[in-house]
Protein backbone atom coordinates (compact mmCIF):
# COMPACT_ATOMS: atom_id res chain seq x y z
CA UNK A 1 0.00 0.00 0.00
CA UNK A 2 1.39 3.29 -0.85
CA UNK A 3 1.22 6.41 1.28
CA UNK A 4 -1.48 8.80 0.83
CA UNK A 5 -0.83 12.67 0.34
CA UNK A 6 -3.04 15.54 0.19
CA UNK A 7 -2.30 18.32 -1.02
CA UNK A 8 -4.51 21.37 -2.94
CA UNK A 9 -5.31 24.89 -3.67
CA UNK A 10 -7.80 27.90 -3.53
CA UNK A 11 -9.71 28.08 -6.84
CA UNK A 12 -9.51 32.25 -6.82
CA UNK A 13 -7.60 32.39 -10.15
CA UNK A 14 -4.92 30.78 -12.22
CA UNK A 15 -1.98 29.64 -11.38
CA UNK A 16 1.15 30.97 -11.92
CA UNK A 17 5.01 29.80 -12.34
CA UNK A 18 5.09 30.34 -8.19
CA UNK A 19 3.08 27.89 -8.07
CA UNK A 20 4.60 25.73 -10.80
CA UNK A 21 7.96 25.84 -8.86
CA UNK A 22 6.88 25.96 -5.24
CA UNK A 23 4.33 22.73 -5.24
CA UNK A 24 3.37 21.64 -8.89
CA UNK A 25 6.74 20.39 -10.30
CA UNK A 26 6.71 18.48 -6.77
CA UNK A 27 3.68 16.87 -7.25
CA UNK A 28 4.22 15.55 -10.79
CA UNK A 29 6.78 13.68 -8.73
CA UNK A 30 5.21 12.68 -5.97
CA UNK A 31 2.26 10.76 -7.91
CA UNK A 32 4.86 8.01 -8.82
CA UNK A 33 5.34 6.65 -5.75
CA UNK A 34 2.51 7.60 -3.31
CA UNK A 35 -1.03 7.64 -3.43
CA UNK A 36 -1.80 11.56 -3.80
CA UNK A 37 -5.61 13.03 -3.84
CA UNK A 38 -5.15 17.24 -5.14
CA UNK A 39 -8.03 19.14 -3.52
CA UNK A 40 -9.62 22.27 -5.25
CA UNK A 41 -10.51 23.67 -2.18
CA UNK A 42 -13.70 26.15 -3.15
CA UNK A 43 -14.67 25.55 0.12
CA UNK A 44 -12.18 27.27 1.90
CA UNK A 45 -12.10 29.71 -0.82
CA UNK A 46 -15.56 31.04 -0.16
CA UNK A 47 -14.58 31.89 3.35
CA UNK A 48 -13.17 35.12 1.75
CA UNK A 49 -14.68 35.42 -1.30
CA UNK A 50 -18.75 34.79 -0.36
CA UNK A 51 -19.76 37.81 -1.44
CA UNK A 52 -18.43 36.86 -5.50
CA UNK A 53 -18.47 33.38 -5.80
CA UNK A 54 -18.14 33.25 -9.52
CA UNK A 55 -14.56 34.33 -9.38
CA UNK A 56 -14.18 30.55 -7.31
CA UNK A 57 -16.31 28.75 -9.85
CA UNK A 58 -14.90 30.48 -12.65
CA UNK A 59 -11.48 28.89 -11.99
CA UNK A 60 -12.25 25.85 -11.08
CA UNK A 61 -11.43 24.68 -14.54
CA UNK A 62 -8.99 26.72 -14.97
CA UNK A 63 -7.22 25.30 -11.99
CA UNK A 64 -7.58 21.63 -12.77
CA UNK A 65 -6.33 22.90 -16.48
CA UNK A 66 -3.19 23.90 -15.07
CA UNK A 67 -2.67 20.98 -13.05
CA UNK A 68 -3.28 18.47 -16.49
CA UNK A 69 -0.82 20.75 -18.45
CA UNK A 70 2.28 20.81 -16.40
CA UNK A 71 1.74 17.07 -16.65
CA UNK A 72 -0.53 15.75 -12.67
CA UNK A 73 -1.86 12.39 -14.37
CA UNK A 74 -5.35 11.70 -13.66
CA UNK A 75 -4.23 8.01 -14.05
CA UNK A 76 -1.76 8.66 -10.74
CA UNK A 77 -3.72 11.14 -8.96
CA UNK A 78 -7.43 12.00 -8.03
CA UNK A 79 -8.00 15.64 -8.66
CA UNK A 80 -11.23 16.74 -6.93
CA UNK A 81 -13.49 19.48 -5.78
CA UNK A 82 -13.78 20.08 -2.56
CA UNK A 83 -17.41 21.19 -2.19
CA UNK A 84 -19.00 17.96 -3.86
CA UNK A 85 -17.11 15.85 -1.17
CA UNK A 86 -20.21 16.45 1.71
CA UNK A 87 -18.83 14.33 4.29
CA UNK A 88 -16.04 16.64 4.64
CA UNK A 89 -18.56 19.38 5.94
CA UNK A 90 -19.89 16.73 8.32
CA UNK A 91 -16.38 15.87 9.47
CA UNK A 92 -15.75 19.46 10.06
CA UNK A 93 -18.78 19.37 12.48
CA UNK A 94 -17.94 17.09 15.13
CA UNK A 95 -13.83 18.23 15.12
CA UNK A 96 -15.73 21.99 15.63
CA UNK A 97 -16.40 20.58 19.48
CA UNK A 98 -12.32 19.58 19.70
CA UNK A 99 -11.20 23.25 19.51
CA UNK A 100 -12.09 26.29 21.44
CA UNK A 101 -12.07 29.67 19.83
CA UNK A 102 -9.24 30.69 21.89
CA UNK A 103 -7.14 28.04 20.72
CA UNK A 104 -8.35 29.35 16.85
CA UNK A 105 -7.04 33.01 17.56
CA UNK A 106 -3.64 31.58 18.58
CA UNK A 107 -3.21 29.49 15.11
CA UNK A 108 -0.02 31.93 13.60
CA UNK A 109 -1.18 31.47 10.35
CA UNK A 110 -4.52 32.55 11.32
CA UNK A 111 -3.35 35.20 12.89
CA UNK A 112 -1.55 36.46 9.94
CA UNK A 113 -3.70 35.91 7.57
CA UNK A 114 -6.19 37.77 9.51
CA UNK A 115 -3.89 40.98 9.38
CA UNK A 116 -3.17 40.58 5.79
CA UNK A 117 -6.88 40.67 4.57
CA UNK A 118 -7.75 43.67 7.65
CA UNK A 119 -10.70 41.86 8.60
CA UNK A 120 -10.03 43.09 12.21
CA UNK A 121 -13.33 42.76 14.66
CA UNK A 122 -15.23 41.41 11.56
CA UNK A 123 -13.45 38.17 11.10
CA UNK A 124 -15.75 35.84 8.98
CA UNK A 125 -16.63 32.54 11.43
CA UNK A 126 -16.30 30.47 8.42
CA UNK A 127 -12.55 32.13 8.18
CA UNK A 128 -11.82 31.72 11.55
CA UNK A 129 -12.48 27.91 11.78
CA UNK A 130 -11.08 26.96 8.54
CA UNK A 131 -8.07 25.34 9.95
CA UNK A 132 -10.73 22.88 11.60
CA UNK A 133 -11.98 22.42 7.83
CA UNK A 134 -8.72 21.67 7.13
CA UNK A 135 -7.94 19.01 9.47
CA UNK A 136 -10.90 17.41 8.12
CA UNK A 137 -9.49 17.71 4.60
CA UNK A 138 -6.53 16.23 5.39
CA UNK A 139 -7.39 13.06 7.74
CA UNK A 140 -11.15 12.19 5.90
CA UNK A 141 -8.44 10.76 3.26
CA UNK A 142 -6.38 8.95 6.25
CA UNK A 143 -3.29 11.13 4.17
CA UNK A 144 0.06 10.85 5.76
CA UNK A 145 2.00 13.75 4.57
CA UNK A 146 0.99 17.09 3.20
CA UNK A 147 3.24 19.41 1.43
CA UNK A 148 3.02 22.63 2.58
CA UNK A 149 5.53 26.08 3.14
CA UNK A 150 6.57 26.72 6.34
CA UNK A 151 3.97 28.96 7.08
CA UNK A 152 1.36 26.29 7.00
CA UNK A 153 3.03 24.09 9.40
CA UNK A 154 0.56 25.68 12.40
CA UNK A 155 -2.14 23.95 11.01
CA UNK A 156 -0.41 20.49 10.60
CA UNK A 157 0.29 20.86 14.12
CA UNK A 158 -3.66 21.42 14.93
CA UNK A 159 -4.77 18.52 13.02
CA UNK A 160 -3.04 16.40 15.04
CA UNK A 161 -4.07 17.81 17.94
CA UNK A 162 -7.63 17.32 16.80
CA UNK A 163 -6.62 13.81 16.25
CA UNK A 164 -5.33 13.00 19.15
CA UNK A 165 -8.01 14.77 20.76
CA UNK A 166 -10.73 12.27 18.87
CA UNK A 167 -8.74 9.43 19.29
CA UNK A 168 -8.93 9.79 23.43
CA UNK A 169 -12.40 10.68 23.83
CA UNK A 170 -13.91 8.16 21.43
CA UNK A 171 -11.26 5.60 22.65
CA UNK A 172 -10.28 4.97 18.89
CA UNK A 173 -7.25 4.96 16.50
CA UNK A 174 -9.37 5.55 13.57
CA UNK A 175 -7.64 8.80 12.72
CA UNK A 176 -3.92 9.38 11.77
CA UNK A 177 -1.57 11.98 12.56
CA UNK A 178 -0.01 13.43 9.48
CA UNK A 179 3.66 15.09 8.71
CA UNK A 180 4.32 17.69 6.87
CA UNK A 181 6.48 17.70 3.34
CA UNK A 182 8.28 21.17 3.94
CA UNK A 183 8.96 22.88 0.35
CA UNK A 184 12.86 23.07 -0.93
CA UNK A 185 11.71 26.37 -2.37
CA UNK A 186 11.19 29.78 -0.86
CA UNK A 187 8.44 32.10 -2.40
CA UNK A 188 8.81 33.12 -5.57
CA UNK A 189 9.25 37.01 -5.75
CA UNK A 190 6.65 39.10 -8.19
CA UNK A 191 7.45 41.00 -11.33
CA UNK A 192 7.46 43.82 -9.54
CA UNK A 193 9.99 42.87 -6.85
CA UNK A 194 7.41 42.90 -4.45
CA UNK A 195 7.52 39.99 -1.59
CA UNK A 196 6.09 37.27 -3.62
CA UNK A 197 4.35 36.67 -6.79
CA UNK A 198 0.64 36.74 -6.30
CA UNK A 199 -2.77 35.99 -7.71
CA UNK A 200 -4.37 38.84 -6.09
CA UNK A 201 -1.86 41.61 -6.48
CA UNK A 202 -1.02 40.97 -10.32
CA UNK A 203 2.46 40.58 -9.85
CA UNK A 204 2.58 36.57 -11.58
CA UNK A 205 3.60 34.80 -15.00
CA UNK A 206 0.97 32.46 -15.30
CA UNK A 207 1.30 28.97 -16.37
CA UNK A 208 -1.39 29.83 -19.13
CA UNK A 209 0.46 33.24 -20.24
CA UNK A 210 1.27 33.58 -23.97
CA UNK A 211 4.54 33.69 -25.36
CA UNK A 212 3.82 37.49 -26.16
CA UNK A 213 2.62 38.32 -22.33
CA UNK A 214 5.59 36.18 -20.58
CA UNK A 215 7.63 38.72 -22.66
CA UNK A 216 5.89 41.27 -21.32
CA UNK A 217 6.31 40.43 -18.30
CA UNK A 218 10.17 39.71 -18.46
CA UNK A 219 10.66 42.63 -19.68
CA UNK A 220 9.08 44.80 -17.00
CA UNK A 221 10.68 43.20 -13.98
CA UNK A 222 12.40 45.06 -11.77
CA UNK A 223 16.44 44.79 -11.27
CA UNK A 224 18.84 47.17 -10.30
CA UNK A 225 17.68 50.79 -10.20
CA UNK A 226 21.54 52.22 -10.12
CA UNK A 227 22.55 49.69 -12.82
CA UNK A 228 21.86 52.51 -15.58
CA UNK A 229 24.59 51.43 -17.69
CA UNK A 230 26.09 48.32 -18.92
CA UNK A 231 29.41 48.76 -17.57
CA UNK A 232 27.92 49.77 -14.28
CA UNK A 233 28.50 47.40 -11.58
CA UNK A 234 24.74 45.99 -10.59
CA UNK A 235 23.28 43.77 -7.99
CA UNK A 236 22.49 40.85 -7.91
CA UNK A 237 20.75 40.62 -4.52
CA UNK A 238 16.84 41.78 -5.10
CA UNK A 239 17.33 41.97 -8.58
CA UNK A 240 13.88 40.09 -9.80
CA UNK A 241 15.95 38.27 -13.01
CA UNK A 242 18.33 36.69 -11.23
CA UNK A 243 15.70 35.29 -8.59
CA UNK A 244 13.75 33.63 -11.85
CA UNK A 245 17.09 32.22 -13.53
CA UNK A 246 17.85 30.92 -9.56
CA UNK A 247 14.46 29.28 -10.04
CA UNK A 248 14.24 28.15 -13.72
CA UNK A 249 17.35 28.35 -15.60
CA UNK A 250 18.82 24.57 -15.93
CA UNK A 251 22.36 25.89 -15.92
CA UNK A 252 23.29 26.62 -12.17
CA UNK A 253 26.56 27.55 -13.23
CA UNK A 254 25.55 29.92 -16.00
CA UNK A 255 23.80 31.20 -13.69
CA UNK A 256 26.70 32.05 -11.44
CA UNK A 257 28.83 32.63 -13.95
CA UNK A 258 25.99 35.79 -15.28
CA UNK A 259 25.95 36.67 -11.43
CA UNK A 260 29.60 37.26 -11.32
CA UNK A 261 29.98 39.21 -14.61
CA UNK A 262 26.67 41.59 -13.49
CA UNK A 263 28.37 42.46 -10.61
CA UNK A 264 31.50 43.46 -11.90
CA UNK A 265 30.00 45.23 -14.68
CA UNK A 266 29.75 44.76 -18.73
CA UNK A 267 26.61 42.53 -18.67
CA UNK A 268 23.06 45.04 -19.51
CA UNK A 269 19.96 43.85 -17.94
CA UNK A 270 18.51 43.77 -21.47
CA UNK A 271 20.79 40.77 -21.98
CA UNK A 272 20.12 39.08 -19.07
CA UNK A 273 16.30 39.68 -19.48
CA UNK A 274 16.68 37.96 -23.04
CA UNK A 275 18.38 34.98 -21.24
CA UNK A 276 15.50 34.38 -18.97
CA UNK A 277 12.76 34.39 -21.44
CA UNK A 278 14.45 31.87 -23.28
CA UNK A 279 14.43 29.78 -19.90
CA UNK A 280 11.25 30.54 -19.17
CA UNK A 281 9.86 29.59 -23.07
CA UNK A 282 11.34 26.56 -22.92
CA UNK A 283 9.76 25.82 -19.92
CA UNK A 284 6.40 27.17 -20.65
CA UNK A 285 5.54 25.91 -24.58
CA UNK A 286 4.85 22.19 -23.19
CA UNK A 287 2.20 23.17 -20.90
CA UNK A 288 0.29 25.51 -22.92
CA UNK A 289 0.75 22.72 -25.79
CA UNK A 290 -0.58 20.29 -23.54
CA UNK A 291 -3.45 22.66 -22.68
CA UNK A 292 -4.92 22.24 -25.93
CA UNK A 293 -5.31 18.47 -25.78
CA UNK A 294 -8.07 18.92 -23.45
CA UNK A 295 -11.65 19.70 -24.00
CA UNK A 296 -13.48 21.42 -21.41
CA UNK A 297 -15.62 18.17 -21.50
CA UNK A 298 -12.27 16.07 -20.96
CA UNK A 299 -11.57 18.22 -17.86
CA UNK A 300 -15.22 17.61 -16.42
CA UNK A 301 -14.91 14.22 -16.79
CA UNK A 302 -11.59 14.25 -15.16
CA UNK A 303 -13.11 16.08 -12.22
CA UNK A 304 -16.18 13.83 -11.82
CA UNK A 305 -13.92 10.68 -12.07
CA UNK A 306 -11.16 12.11 -9.54
CA UNK A 307 -14.66 13.23 -7.40
CA UNK A 308 -15.71 10.17 -7.21
CA UNK A 309 -12.89 8.10 -5.98
CA UNK A 310 -12.28 10.68 -3.31
CA UNK A 311 -15.72 10.48 -1.93
CA UNK A 312 -15.51 6.50 -2.15
CA UNK A 313 -11.98 7.26 0.29
CA UNK A 314 -14.19 9.74 2.37
CA UNK A 315 -16.87 7.30 3.18
CA UNK A 316 -14.62 4.89 4.41
CA UNK A 317 -13.36 7.05 7.16
CA UNK A 318 -16.59 8.49 7.83
CA UNK A 319 -18.06 4.89 8.37
CA UNK A 320 -15.12 4.25 11.15
CA UNK A 321 -15.90 8.16 12.66
CA UNK A 322 -19.55 7.33 13.16
CA UNK A 323 -19.23 4.30 14.59
CA UNK A 324 -16.65 5.98 16.99
CA UNK A 325 -18.91 8.58 18.41
CA UNK A 326 -22.21 6.22 18.41
CA UNK A 327 -23.67 7.50 14.74
CA UNK A 328 -23.73 3.98 13.32
CA UNK A 329 -27.75 3.83 14.17
CA UNK A 330 -28.58 1.78 11.15
CA UNK A 331 -25.80 -0.44 10.59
Amino acid sequence: MKSIILTGDRPSGRLHLGHYVGSLENRVLLQNDYEQYVMIADVQALTDNFENPQKITESVYDIALDYLSVGIDPEKTSIFIQSQIPEITELTIYYMNLVNLGRLERNPTVKNEIKQKGFNEGIPAGFLCYPISQAADITIFQAEYVPVGEDQVPMIEQTNEIVRRFNRIYQTECLKECKAILSKTGRLVGIDGKAKASKSLGNAIYLSDSPEEIKRKVFQMYTDPEHIHVQDPGKVEGNVVFSYLDAFHQDKEEVEELKAQYRKGGLGDVTIKKILLKTLTELTTPFREKRELFSKKDVQDILFSGTQKAREKANVTMELVRKSIGFSYFS
